[in-house]
């Protein structure tokens, strides 16, 4: 974690002294979009975007399945980071399944946003959505680029994963998930006192059991239509049992524990465009070496072993 300061990489983590304990996640500071037309100054046009990912980010990940199930795998390039954040965060350095920055030859993700914006301050964040054309950061605020992806775009195919006739639901269920769970276990793992741990922590372990119960008699979170929603809690549940239990703390119950979301994980990374954004040793590479203000040691566990490829049934239980 760290800081861009004056054109400099400062190494510094979030300031808990100052809200309690409690982890406060700052607001992404690229918030433009693309749209087909264009009317935003960004058109969704085939070549022209490049991604910034880390496959060990919930956040990053959001964005790669998304463009797998939008088709959009020839018209969006990507780039993958290194899975642990260095002395100056994420880098291009060699690490099996990354890749180097493959547009300016960078070795540091903000020497990226420093192109962007020279004068730029602030936290340097995985995914970054890149316009070739303009030589601009259009966003990196995943929740957003999802939704450029998703409707955004000329190319790609036409399936649609936030319907109008969903969204209320899906915005309401999002909200929920991404207080209580996608951030919830940041809140967790993060917190500097036990107070601000344990109220984390059971609003966690609250909202879960909400979610196993609402998918006792649905596919999906929205009924039994796929959803940008789905996509969301996903990311945070195919890292639970490997990396948030342990360096998180958020060990009441493991996700292989709950009665319905077991199979509703495995449902989804055996759904095409999801499992294969997934690499486990980035994720427990990301997490026990990159945070070492938790896990100074930097050792990294060697289980659990997880199967995801297991069968899950979810499609016959719903008749679909």
């Amino acid at each position: 974690m760290g800081l861009l300061i004056d054109g400099k990489w400062v190494k510094q983590g979030y300031d808990t002294l100052k809200t309690g304990g409690r982890f406060i996640r700052t607001e992404s500071q690229f918030r433009k979009f693309v749209t087909k037309d264009g009317s935003s100054g960004f058109r969704g046009d085939s070549g022209r975007y490049h991604l910034y990912v880390s496959l060990a980010c919930p956040w990053a990940s959001r964005t790669l399945i998304v463009r797998n199930l939008k088709g959009l795998q020839n018209d969006i390039s990507v780039s993958v980071v290194n899975p642990i954040s260095s002395e100056n965060g994420w880098t291009f350095e060699e690490y099996e399944g990354s890749t180097p920055d493959t547009l300016s030859n960078s070795r540091f993700l903000y020497e990226v946003y420093l192109k962007a914006n020279p004068e730029y301050t602030g936290r340097v964040t995985v995914p970054v959505l890149w316009d070739k054309e303009t030589n601009a950061i259009v966003s990196n605020e995943s929740s957003e680029i999802i939704l450029m992806m998703n409707s955004g775009f000329s190319c790609g195919n036409d399936l649609n994963f936030n319907p109008e006739e969903k969204k209320a639901e899906i915005d309401e269920i999002n909200a929920f998930v991404y207080d209580k769970i996608n951030n919830g276990v940041y809140k967790a793992g993060h917190a500097t006192t036990q107070q601000a741990y344990e109220e984390a922590f059971t609003d966690l372990f609250d909202a879960l059991e909400v979610i196993d119960q609402r998918l006792e008699n649905q596919r999906y979170l929205v009924g039994n239509t796929l959803t940008l929603a789905d996509v969301r809690l996903f990311v945070t549940l195919v890292r639970f049992d490997v990396a948030y239990v342990g360096i998180f703390k958020c060990n009441l119950k493991r996700i292989e524990d709950f009665k319905n979301l077991p199979e509703y994980l495995r449902d989804l990374y055996q759904t095409p465009g999801f499992g294969d954004t997934v690499n486990f040793d980035h994720i427990k590479n990301g997490y026990y070496r990159g945070f070492g203000n938790i896990n100074p040691t930097g050792i990294v566990p060697l289980g659990p072993i997880v199967d995801y490829t297991r069968p899950h049934n979810r499609d016959r239980a719903y008749g679909i």
